[in-house]
């Protein structure tokens, strides 16, 4: 259970701070929600308490999962023919979208280490390049949240194990 003012990860949003716990009536059933703020956006979603983590609601990453993280992003690719390379860039789209969407912050780490991988070998496409710009924010934003570290910093840090 999460407390107000907290801050989590949710799954495409990124992090958020809990701003409140607030009751509503839905078809005649009282249920509990998180009132969420996207951190650096005017965004606000509600959760229902009861459905947090189904919808992927989780804590922020300890420093211990971002030494995971960073050794995921520095891990070399031998072939990135082998990885996603030989696919369509459409096939590819909707591989690395489903990994981004699932919240799982090590397979945003996947995404962010083969898109790099791939742009060495090939043009990437609009949407390959959005999406890497979206994990890259996403591994940020946690990290320097985690850190309690500059997000200037953490793409710094980022940037160097990317090479």
């Amino acid at each position: 259970m999460f407390k107000v003012g907290n801050k989590a990860v949710y799954p495409a949003h990124g992090v958020v701070q809990i701003m409140s716990v607030e009751s509503k009536e839905i078809c005649g059933t009282i249920r509990n929600f998180y009132i969420l703020q996207v951190v650096d956006s005017d965004v606000t979603v509600m959760v229902p308490t009861d459905n947090a983590e189904t919808v992927g609601l989780r804590p922020v990453i300890t420093k211990r999962q971002i030494t995971k993280i960073y050794d995921i992003l520095k891990t070399k690719i031998k072939n990135s023919n082998h990885q996603n390379g030989g696919q369509s860039w459409n096939k590819r789209y909707r591989e690395y979208s489903d990994k981004l969407k699932s919240g799982d912050i090590f397979e945003v780490a996947v995404v962010l280490r083969d898109i790099n991988h791939l742009q060495r070998d090939k043009d990437l496409s609009f949407g390959e390049k959005r999406i890497m710009d979206s994990a890259r924010t996403l591994l940020v934003k946690e990290i320097s949240i985690a850190k309690n570290l500059g997000e200037d910093s953490v793409t710094k840090e980022i940037e160097k194990l990317l090479l």
